[in-house]
């Protein structure tokens, strides 16, 4: 058996044996790799950026900011000064007229955006699409033409054990690239802030200014936008994230379709994770699916023929095994387009095809807002529906109205969108009719009782 020693040497007669000039390509075999992943580097790292962002924050300046005791009284005064604050994250070039995918907290709230490139040429740059609540901003270069760009891999084909390398420019030392592979799918929840994510794992290191790199395969296309780590020490402990391509693509095509937000497809279900002691008591060998818990009568599920009780276990043969998974599944998908859910009733396998687009804004959301002399003064109102449900993400039962934003006077109330409106005074409140006629009543005391997170309080304004 040949010594460790021995296949060095081999692979590095290999590797000197090409001649000078010859073309560099990507790996096709096992052999190749393990001689060297520069071809994939060489492929794909032109198409990597560094971004820098600059953003201008209000800092109040007090004479107590640094004393740890009256800092905590008298913290908020002082007189607003604005501050510069940079950021430096990274970026991917998806489209050689200057499209650049990277991370919305990268460039939020950005007044400047300053985008240089692996050969150092510098653009200007520019948010043209944005969603922080999957973290993503899509970037236009200013006056940019054939630039490099990579291409998109098949987030959904992606196995556990896959080869990645991740792209960018932690800690600001300069375009670094790591390599490792693809820990794990279906990645959510944990320190993730919303409930539909849906990350792919990887044990490439990624730190603090990888954010907004790319996750790419042996194949030099891209896997995934890195995003986030799990670190308890600031640095890479074997744990990033990567959003898929698949979503990614979506949001890029949008940008590219002159829209300035994604719209997704509504699914207007609930579903549960089956556990172990679920798949007993639903008669299962092992644990799979998801169950439906709830269904909003205008769902695309329920006109499908699907209610409460079914099991979910796969959307276009893809496999759905958790809530995340679910609405990831649905949001890789067009609005308007079809799609085959498969589903287990009683024991017995079915199938439905469902024709997603976004939630109905119907019954009308009326929106109002409040100009009578009263304390909801300013107050941004409108009915719940299905638009309502799905951008507030209210519980599928929700109805009355819903506060859209409060300013002004209304701010005072400390109410916040999302709150449900229940009663005012002696009034119950079921449409925005309703809270306008509440809101008249001449009246010295204010009892305006609300719902939050399916907890009800009262404020009370005495005059």
């Amino acid at each position: 058996m040949p010594s460790h020693s021995t296949g060095l040497l081999l692979a590095f007669c290999l590797a000197v044996a090409v001649p000078a000039g010859a073309e560099v390509k990507v790996p096709q075999t096992r052999a190749e790799v393990t001689l060297s992943l520069s071809p994939v580097v060489k492929t794909t790292a032109p198409a990597v950026v560094n971004i820098y962002a600059k953003r201008v924050v209000a800092q109040r300046s007090s004479p107590f900011a640094n004393d740890p005791f009256f800092s905590q009284f008298f913290g908020g005064f002082g007189t607003p000064r604005a501050r510069v604050q940079n950021s430096l994250g990274s970026g991917v070039i998806v489209d050689a007229g200057g499209i650049v995918v990277s991370n919305y907290h990268v460039v939020e709230d950005a007044t400047d955006i300053r985008v240089v490139l692996n050969d150092r040429r510098e653009f200007d740059g520019a948010v043209i699409l944005s969603d922080p609540e999957a973290d993503l901003a899509i970037i236009r270069l200013e006056n940019a033409s054939n630039l490099p760009a990579l291409g998109y891999a098949d987030s959904d084909a992606v196995e556990v054990g896959d080869l990645v390398l991740a792209i960018g420019n932690p800690f600001g030392v300069g375009q670094t690239v790591s390599s490792g592979i693809i820990s794990g799918l279906a990645r959510s929840g944990g320190d993730f802030q919303n409930r539909s994510a849906y990350f792919i794992q990887t044990d490439a290191a990624i730190n603090p200014g990888n954010s907004g790199g790319a996750l790419v395969d042996m194949n030099g296309t891209l896997v995934g936008i890195n995003t986030s780590i799990l670190t308890r020490s600031g640095g890479s402990n074997g744990i990033g994230f990567a959003i898929p391509a698949n979503l990614v693509r979506r949001y890029v095509d949008a940008a590219l379709a002159g829209q300035d937000r994604l719209v997704h497809p509504w699914s207007g279900v609930t579903v549960q994770m089956i556990d172990g002691p679920l798949a007993a008591a639903l008669g299962f060998d092992l644990p799979r699916g998801v169950v439906v818990t709830e269904l909003h009568p205008s769902s695309p599920f329920a006109r499908a023929g699907l209610k409460a009780g079914d099991v979910i276990t796969a959307l276009d043969s893809l496999p759905v095994d958790a809530p995340a998974e679910l609405e990831f599944r649905i949001s890789t998908r067009e609005t308007g387009a079809g799609a085959v859910v498969s589903f287990l009733r009683d024991g017995v396998e079915k199938e439905a095809t469902v024709s997603l687009g976004p939630a109905p804004d119907d019954p009308p959301r009326n929106i109002l807002t409040v100009n009578a002399r009263s304390p909801l003064n300013g107050l941004v109102a409108a009915n719940i529906n299905p638009s309502v449900i799905a951008a507030l993400n209210l519980p599928l039962t929700a109805d009355g109205v819903a506060v859209l934003d409060a300013r002004g006077y209304s701010a005072r109330t400390r109410l916040q969108p999302g709150d449900i409106i229940r009663r005012v005074n002696d009034r119950s409140v079921h449409d925005t009719g309703d809270l306008d006629r509440a809101t008249r009543d001449a009246v010295a005391s204010w009892n305006i009782e609300f719902e939050r997170n399916g907890q009800r309080a009262v404020i009370r304004i005495r005059g």
